[in-house]
């Protein structure tokens, strides 16, 4: 079971990755968003931040579909996200281990090949 706090930890062990001031959490690799909380919308009611959800950015729509389909108790997404590279994680449901595998593929995707090479070269902060 994972938590806010461990995206947290894992997103910034990343290099060149950097938290910016949120109700939740977001993180950016070069300006681009991987993860961050799940701004919840529900008609008729404010924005719910939710730390308890995370939105990870997938690449394509056919990992999307791959995930939603594949993992349907750790993946979700909503009407907003339809035709985004962005799933929904329940935080509650994935293993640290996961998590830390699926927050690694979302800054590989958003990072400029330039920052590639410090992962690589072992940059990483355990």
């Amino acid at each position: 079971m994972a938590d806010a706090e461990d995206v947290r930890r894992l997103a910034l062990a990343l290099p060149h990755a950097a938290e910016i001031d949120s109700d939740g959490f977001d993180f950016r690799v070069a300006d681009k968003g991987f993860v961050w909380s799940y701004p919840e919308r529900q008609p008729g009611r404010p924005r719910v931040i939710r730390t308890d959800i995370a939105v990870l950015y997938v690449g394509d729509e056919a990992e999307k579909q791959a995930l939603l389909l594949g993992e349907p108790d750790l993946f979700f997404t909503t009407p907003g996200y339809q035709g985004l590279p962005l799933v929904m994680l329940r935080l509650a449901e994935v293993s640290v281990d996961r998590l830390d595998e699926l927050v690694t593929d979302a800054w590989r995707m958003r990072a400029p090949a330039a920052l590639l090479a410090d992962l690589d070269d072992g940059a990483r902060v355990p």
